[in-house]
């Protein structure tokens, strides 16, 4: 005898409706986050009555577009528009991070493939990761100056840790057995090293390179300490010398915009590139 069973009503529109609802659902959220965060700022100020210590979100959008134009004869901020400013810290950050990045990715491989060498290095990598960025900025300038040498050796030196340490717990923890199969088959070292471990790591080593981009913007003011204008973080200290909190405030939501946008970048690069996280 056969038994007839009745198809399951069918669930693949509510499946499909799924993910947009989350999204429209995670947009309101963040929506409602940041509103409640400009009411919780424009309240805070009136209450202060004090835009040296709280400005108010007109001020900071007054002082956008002043230094965003040229208004009766002066440019910008110092003679430089918000976006210039923006665009010289950018571009420090992107080629001290590049170098970084690049310096702690072959130091990484190196401690994680090599025993000796990660028992030697691994204590001096942890000792330039615990020194805050104006420890050693001071030293760069008696030995480089004040032009771009000391603030670009100054964010290389802040983001290469980070890739290091990840790149070296990854290379190292990588799964003996399929270590051993690609020996067994014949692959030498620098063949399983190359298809082996380094896809088996590149999701840490993709974390690495976040987290040393964003120690690379952190350490932005801290570059551009001396003679950084034009500079973001020039701007920064520079209206801080004067106490123009508002300017402050705007290089700092420029910095911190800039910065998610770049991470954004580079977690759609990595969910390009690595496919496979997450995955067993």
């Amino acid at each position: 005898m056969t038994t007839l069973v009745a198809p399951a009503p069918p669930t693949a529109p509510t499946a499909a409706l799924a993910p947009g609802g989350g999204l429209r659902r995670r947009l309101a959220l963040r929506f409602l986050a940041l509103l409640a965060l400009y009411l919780l700022w424009e309240a805070t100020a009136r209450i202060m009555r004090n835009p040296t210590f709280i400005p108010p979100p007109s001020a900071v959008w007054d002082q956008l577009i002043t230094t965003s134009t040229t208004h009766d004869g002066v440019r910008g901020y110092s003679g430089h528009l918000l976006v210039e400013h923006l665009g010289v810290s950018l571009r420090r950050i992107v080629i001290g991070s590049a170098i970084g990045i690049i310096g702690g990715l072959i130091l990484g491989v190196l401690m994680g493939t090599i025993g000796w060498l990660r028992v030697v290095t691994e204590p001096v990598v942890t000792f330039i990761r615990a020194l805050p960025p104006l420890a050693y900025f001071s030293l760069f300038i008696i030995w480089f100056g004040i032009d771009e040498t000391p603030k670009l050796w100054l964010l290389s030196i802040a983001a290469l840790p980070p890739v290091a340490v990840a790149t070296a717990a990854a290379v190292h923890g990588a799964p003996t057995g399929l270590v051993e199969a690609a020996r067994a088959l014949g692959a030498g070292r620098w063949q399983t090293t190359r298809d082996v471990v380094l896809p088996h790591a590149l999701p840490e080593i993709f974390t690495g390179i976040r987290l040393a981009v964003g120690v690379a913007y952190s350490s932005v003011v801290a570059a551009e300490t001396i003679n950084g204008v034009p500079g973001i973080g020039g701007m920064i200290r520079d209206a801080q010398r004067y106490s123009q909190t508002d300017v402050v405030v705007l290089g700092l939501f420029a910095i911190g915009l800039s910065g998610l946008l770049i991470d954004s970048v580079l977690l759609t690069a990595e969910n390009k590139l690595i496919p496979w996280r997450g995955r067993a």
